[in-house]
């Protein structure tokens, strides 16, 4: 083994037991894991070999977005695999209209928004609609992992349809994060090519992703049946890995998006009356969490903090408009629900970004279009503001809306 990769082992394998020991410190302390990983990543130097002799970073852009896109996969696939449409058909409605709907919606607003910029934190690039188009593409998905966690103090005293809403939406929202900023990243690099083409080749990729992955979920369904499950043991979750790596590698390889396969792939297994979910889920989280953990130290390793400090204005600018389109989209879209008024007020206000719109960023940065690098520290600033800023008052707003119920008494020996 030669002394760079020993290195990199060695950097890269206490960075992430770092990264599981915050995240079980963010429980105890009830703060979300990603802001406590976020500045672990921005705190550690990306710099291997400082000096005049040149400098070597321990993580590039190159591999901080192949790295990226694994993570994606990886959640996108457990994503897909925990949402159970049975549990979830009493909110299924109001949840594809706050995914689809809201997501397009938002995504065009935050767009109208960012042409209002003259131009990008860190360079001389003038916004233009690719641009804009991004970054509302960025910021238009939903995490509810990140909710969840900060709603932990609360658990089991919420209305449970509120928590599957939060959940459901969060799952069917990312796919559409991904195909609008792949279509402005398509359009961005396309150059003279016309958008009519451009745009009918990246809907060909995302259709022809989401078939290879309802194949890919049904030979998996096939496969991971609880008969053959039980003759492969404790191989079985091998066997899914291995079906999930060709799956979304044959997709790239034929132009189609590996993104959206994992993800279809993981709601047609999830929701296959053949299988064990609930083991599959069991034996699929640990590798969810540590896609997770890997995407939140690549952004903060990749990004300086200097680049945040000055993305701040931009950012506070964006954090603002996230919070009013989505307080109207939510308003809107969720009018004759069922949901009552305070409901969809906090709905509206658990719209937290996470780990999506960092891969997405790292994306951008690795990509041949020149505001690329400025969109990991634009990203990772607003994702801190809906942390700090959005996340802390979860709890006392469940409150004030009267929403927590009172906790059960105590049976008495």
């Amino acid at each position: 083994m030669s002394p760079s990769l020993a290195l990199l082992l060695v950097m890269f394998g206490g960075l992430l037991l770092l990264a599981m020991f915050l995240d079980d410190l963010a429980a105890e302390i009830k703060v979300p894991g990603i802001l406590l990983v976020l500045v672990l990543g921005l705190l550690i130097d990306n710099d291997l070999s400082p000096g005049a002799g040149g400098s070597v970073p321990l993580l590039s852009f190159a591999a901080a977005e192949q790295l990226a896109q694994l993570s994606l996969a990886l959640v996108l696939f457990f994503g897909g695999l925990t949402a159970n449409w049975t549990q979830m058909k009493p909110v299924l409605g109001p949840s594809l209209r706050l995914a689809v709907l809201g997501s397009l919606l938002t995504a065009g607003c935050l767009s109208l928004v960012v042409m209002g910029f003259q131009s990008l934190p860190a360079t001389a690039v003038d916004v233009n609609v690719p641009v804009a188009l991004f970054v509302g593409a960025m910021f238009c998905s939903t995490d509810a992992s990140a909710v969840l966690s900060l709603l932990r103090p609360l658990q089991g005293r919420l209305p449970k349809p509120l928590l599957d809403l939060l959940e459901c939406e969060s799952g069917l929202n990312d796919p559409i994060a991904v195909v609008l900023a792949g279509l402005a990243l398509a359009i961005a690099g396309g150059g003279e090519a016309q958008v009519e083409l451009l745009m009918v080749a990246v809907v060909r990729e995302f259709l022809l992703g989401a078939f290879l992955g309802w194949l890919g979920g049904k030979a998996a369904a096939g496969l991971l049946s609880r008969r053959q499950a039980a003759a492969y043991g404790g191989l079985a979750i091998v066997l899914s890995m291995a079906l999930l790596m060709l799956i979304v590698g044959g997709s790239a390889l034929v132009g189609a998006s590996g993104l959206l396969a994992a993800y279809v792939m993981g709601v047609v297994l999830g929701n296959s009356p053949e299988v064990n979910r609930a083991a599959l889920e069991e034996s699929h989280s640990g590798f969810a969490k540590l896609a997770e953990l890997t995407l939140f130290l690549c952004l903060g390793l990749v990004v300086m903090p200097s680049d945040v400090a000055l993305s701040f204005k931009y950012a506070l600018v964006l954090f603002v408009a996230v919070l009013l389109v989505r307080w109207l989209v939510v308003q809107l879209l969720l009018v004759r629900s069922g949901f009552r008024r305070r409901e969809r007020t906090f709905t509206a206000m658990a719209g937290l970004r996470g780990a999506v719109p960092i891969a997405i960023a790292i994306q951008a940065a690795s990509s041949s279009v020149p505001w690329g690098r400025d969109m990991p520290p634009f990203a990772l600033a607003v994702v801190l503001l809906g942390l700090v800023l959005q996340g802390f008052a979860l709890v006392p707003l469940a409150r004030r809306l009267g929403l927590v119920r009172a906790p059960e008494p105590e049976l008495s020996s």
